[in-house]
């Protein structure tokens, strides 16, 4: 390989949301990697640093080409110009479209387990949250459309927030299921949001599928929120983009992130994710197989070490979501127990809503060595557990 994942950096002592646990912990919890960002992001952000000034920035022809190039070229998908507007996350996008495009007590649905953000987003903003769970079996994660369509007919609901790929599941949504959505969703008139921030960490050879490519009735009743922050681990960059076709509603949204004050960039917000989009291909492609290795690593070590878990299959993010179906009580217990007796920090699976009761999230992305470490201190708090849940039911 060109690019070093090997290699660790020393994270400590960095104000790390990640990385601000005890002394001995090992974090493998929320999705930012452990890797150094690409050499030609931080060339591009280090030249900007030098420059010295850090005044009010706008947003050039650059950025827009950035964008429309990579997704023409990585996920055959042509966007206007015109559809992109700044914006300063996908998590405030997210937040800004609710309140811009819902009204107070309306019905926003999500498909849990997901990313548990969403639900602050929604509840956060005085409006209900309609749950539509997941179907979970034996070949993964599916959508239960009967109930899908019985949630999106109630009037009350007036949007969708569709995580593409999803969060935490790792599930890539294919055309067909995608073209089921966006029909019931115009049907049953309900806005989609989709939130395809992921969309870059698939494994090689596997592709995701735009939300807005699928269809005219998908592109022209949609909000796509995309970033460069989680495939290049500059998420602290605070950079991202709101991808809206239809004219009327992207009026809407505009005039939403403008009116929260997160349309305009800092001064590397632009450099970053131009870097990124122009210059950092290469370094993405070595990114994913090493992800992949990981996490193969992580479920064959698993399978043949830890027999209370099961790995799901997932074919994106470095987000694997571990099932626990050999343990008495409940995973957050486990997980509890799991920190307390080997410092090894997991998500535990509650936080993603309904069906995540008896789930962990682990994040693999990291160097092998701090993986092959948290599996052994995974091994070692299962067996704590279990031991302990032996006494307890």
């Amino acid at each position: 390989m060109k690019y070093d994942f090997d290699t660790g950096t020393d994270r400590r002592g960095t104000d790390s949301l990640k990385w601000e646990v005890g002394q001995g912990e090992l974090p493998m919890w929320v999705a930012d990697m452990d890797f150094q960002t690409a050499p030609e992001v931080r060339t591009a952000i280090e030249a900007r640093a030098a420059h010295g000034v850090f005044g009010y920035c706008i947003v050039p022809d650059a950025w827009y080409e950035a964008y429309t190039g990579w997704w023409e070229r990585r996920h055959g998908f042509g966007m206007d110009k015109d559809w992109l507007l700044f914006c300063t996350g996908v998590v405030p996008a997210i937040s800004s479209i609710v309140r811009k495009l819902t009204t107070p007590a309306e019905k926003v649905l999500i498909q849990p387990p997901v990313y548990n953000i969403f639900y602050n987003s929604i509840l956060n903003n005085g409006r209900q949250v309609s749950e539509n769970p997941l179907l979970y079996g034996k070949e993964g994660y599916a959508v239960d459309f009967d109930d899908l369509e019985r949630k999106l007919a109630d009037p009350q609901t007036t949007m969708m927030i569709l995580c593409n790929p999803h969060n935490p599941v790792g599930k890539i949504w294919s055309r067909d299921e995608l073209q089921r959505i966006g029909e019931l969703c115009a049907q049953y008139h309900v806005l989609v949001l989709s939130d395809e921030i992921h969309c870059d960490l698939t494994d090689p050879g596997t592709a995701y599928v735009p939300f807005a490519s699928v269809s005219d009735v998908c592109r022209d009743n949609s909000i796509t929120c995309i970033a460069p922050t989680k495939a290049f681990n500059l998420a602290g960059i605070q950079t991202a983009a709101v991808a809206v076709p239809d004219p009327v509603i992207r009026h809407k949204v505009w005039r939403g992130l403008n009116t929260d004050e997160i349309a305009e960039p800092n001064a590397f917000a632009v450099t970053a994710a131009v870097a990124a989009f122009t210059k950092g291909e290469a370094w993405l492609d070595e990114l994913r197989e090493y992800l992949c290795a990981n996490k193969k690593l992580a479920a064959d070590y698993i399978e043949r070490e830890i027999t209370q878990l099961a790995v799901v299959p997932s074919q994106a993010t470095y987000l694997m979501w571990l099932h626990c179906r050999g343990i008495k009580g409940t995973a957050a217990e486990a997980a509890s127990c799991i920190r307390s007796k080997t410092g090894l920090y997991l998500s535990e699976g509650t936080q993603y809503g309904s069906g995540g009761e008896q789930f962990l999230r682990l994040n693999a992305a990291c160097p092998r060595a701090v993986l092959e470490d948290g599996l052994r201190r995974l091994k070692e708090g299962m067996a704590a557990y279990s031991a302990a849940a032996a006494s307890m039911y």
